[in-house]
């Protein structure tokens, strides 16, 4: 799967389970293990693993699977590594707390929008 359609996939997922402020970090040349991250926000742990599950879901039909997953029992940050492509999904405070959109403030950053 193509990368631009690898971000789109999975921001639909987030935005279809109701997922805030998604936004996908252009990380190339900054970072060197991944290209992009993809960070939304969501209300509740629960909802975090929703938005995870879909995201997981979605990608699995199409034949995607994830390196690697963090943090889905708790549900405070939810991470699902797809290699280009790293999912960030935050309750609201933890993603204000760690504020990666500042750390990595040099990233072009790109606002999703359904």
């Amino acid at each position: 799967m193509e990368i631009n359609e690898l971000l789109k996939k999975i921001c639909k997922a987030a935005s279809d389970k109701k997922a805030k402020d998604i936004v996908v970090m252009n990380m190339k040349g900054i970072i060197s293990s991944t290209d992009y991250f993809i960070i939304c926000s969501a209300a509740t742990s629960t909802q975090v693993r929703a938005i995870a599950d879909n995201i997981e879901e979605q990608l699995d039909d199409d034949g995607v699977h994830f390196d690697h997953k963090e943090g889905y029992r708790e549900g405070e940050w939810v991470l699902l590594d797809y290699g280009d492509a790293v999912a960030h999904i935050f309750r609201d405070e933890n993603r204000e707390y760690y504020a990666l959109e500042e750390l990595w403030s040099s990233a072009e950053i790109t606002r999703y929008e359904d």
